[in-house]
């Protein structure tokens, strides 16, 4: 079975964070504290381009395991992206967050300055619960 290419890193957060320029790493920083402070956890690099808060080990119906992180988000180009166990679950919060879009499992905010941060907090908070098994 092929290794998973995201790995945890030892590279530096905040040398990642200031690399981010312009109001795109502006809000990078900002959801770094958001999430520092939403979880409890330290940030940790997961490849050259996702923080990540936590550990957790998968394993998948197909017999697939990797380790991976509780939440994280990627600064791209289009737009920052969380990583959440599931999307599904916060139809409640999502709907009083603000412009987003979502995937399997991401969600897609172009400008941090155009969601509530209090509800963003709230979900962070509500997927790690869940992703321990709290929830």
């Amino acid at each position: 079975m092929p290794e998973n290419k995201t790995r945890k890193t030892d590279a530096s957060v905040d040398e990642y964070l200031a690399g981010i320029p312009g109001t795109r790493g502006a809000d990078a920083r900002a959801l770094n504290d958001l999430l520092t402070e939403a979880t409890g956890l330290e940030p940790a690099m997961w490849g050259p381009a996702i923080v990540g808060f936590g550990d957790r080990h998968l394993r998948y119906e197909s017999g697939r395991e990797l380790d991976w992180f509780e939440v994280g988000f990627a600064a791209r180009k289009q737009a920052l992206t969380l990583y959440l166990s599931a999307i599904e679950p916060y139809g409640d919060l999502l709907a009083r967050l603000g412009p987003h879009s979502t995937g399997v499992g991401c969600l897609y905010v172009k400008r941090l300055a155009d969601v509530d941060s209090g509800v963003l907090a709230e979900l962070v908070r509500r997927s790690v619960e869940d992703t321990r098994g709290g929830g």
